[in-house]
């Protein structure tokens, strides 16, 4: 038994903010002090690394639930799957449903319970949680709807990964222009031989928290007379050099446990976190098995004009280019890609995927 993805779907928020509209932003530092480079200078800067010239933040009126009900609605079109048939429905998330200029996030009910409640299922055995596992939340959902789906515990799993990070961001903060907001889902089934053969192949997960899971956490604001909110910090070195150090191994650990040749691989879907160490991290997986050049067109990429959405980024890009909405990429039947993710805990994961012919 195996799982396949039958439909995707996901929400892009309409608010667009790009760069320039931090230009009059103050920034500090960790030490509290005002950053006394041009901030035109530092957005440039800005850009050059991460790739992000603009992000999407949600309207008011929107949280983090809503945007995965429309996201799953799509899903679930695309996919044509009667809703009351779903087994299990998996919303990751790191922050809850955070109002705007609200002190606390809200995760009871789950946001699981409030989407299910949304799209008006009325099965109770369509069982509904959250999972908080950093940015690969929604990779780790994938994750576990394969695992039931495998032991023959459901049939139908949507999977979801929606986020509002721009109500949890110290706008004092430069990497505050990394995040942004959006929710994307899947809807996964199984299939059985000789269609197995495709969907799901294998996956890898990691945690490591020895000494890696405060490189993000929540702290209080770099300027001195800001409140007392806490809000999302990154050690972005110490994350970048993380990254490079354990993705590519995943990934590679991935492939080699499912007898899979890196030359087979069609398209990499990682975690848009930041298109300098996105690439950086390829290089490095290549390079793993002897490569120094990568193909041209292995690694999509939205963040230049979405920004980072945490759990959402991975479904949201599937999304686009599985049908056919980001230039330059395309998927065809009996594809392998491989997903892979980074973040907070610090958390990686992997998942090697032959779509079905």
């Amino acid at each position: 038994m195996r799982a396949f993805i039958s439909g995707t779907g996901s929400f892009i928020p309409a608010g667009i903010r790009s760069n320039q509209d931090f230009a009059t932003t103050e920034f500090y530092n960790e030490q509290k002090e005002r950053i006394k480079v041009h901030t035109a200078e530092i957005i440039e800067k800005f850009q050059q690394i991460t790739g992000i010239a603009a992000r999407r933040y949600a309207t008011d009126d929107l949280n983090a639930s809503d945007m995965a009900t429309q996201a799953a609605i799509a899903a679930i079109r695309d996919a044509a799957v009667d809703p009351e048939t779903i087994d299990q429905m998996i919303v990751a998330h790191n922050f809850g449903d955070t109002h705007q200029h609200a002190c606390q996030s809200e995760a009871v009910p789950s946001l699981a319970s409030r989407v299910k409640g949304a799209l008006r299922i009325r099965n109770p055995d369509c069982v509904a949680y959250d999972l908080l596992f950093g940015c690969p939340g929604w990779l780790q959902g994938l994750i576990q709807a394969d695992a039931y789906i495998r032991v023959g515990l459901a049939r139908k799993c949507l999977v979801i990964g929606t986020e509002t990070l721009s109500r949890v961001i110290d706008p004092y903060d430069r990497d505050s222009m990394i995040y942004s907001d959006g929710a994307g889902a899947v809807v996964l089934e199984a299939q059985t031989a000789p269609a197995a053969t495709n969907g799901i192949l294998g996956a890898v997960s990691q945690s490591h928290t020895y000494g890696e899971s405060q490189y993000i956490s929540m702290g209080p604001s770099y300027r001195p007379s800001a409140s007392n909110r806490q809000y999302l910090k990154m050690q972005g070195r110490k994350v970048y050099e993380f990254a490079l150090r354990t993705v590519p191994a995943a990934m590679k650990a991935c492939l080699d446990k499912n007898g899979i040749e890196i030359n087979e691989i069609r398209k990499i879907f990682l975690h848009q976190a930041n298109e300098k160490m996105d690439v950086a991290i390829i290089k490095a997986f290549y390079q793993l098995y002897g490569k120094q050049q990568i193909p041209d067109d292995i690694l999509p990429m939205n963040i230049r004009e979405l920004g980072n959405s945490s759990v959402a980024t991975i479904p949201t890009l599937f999304d686009m280019v599985r049908k056919g909405r980001l230039p330059g990429h395309t998927l065809c039947p009996g594809d392998i890609v491989l997903f892979a993710s980074v973040g907070a805990g610090m958390n990686i994961n992997a998942v090697i995927y032959k779509l079905p012919n």
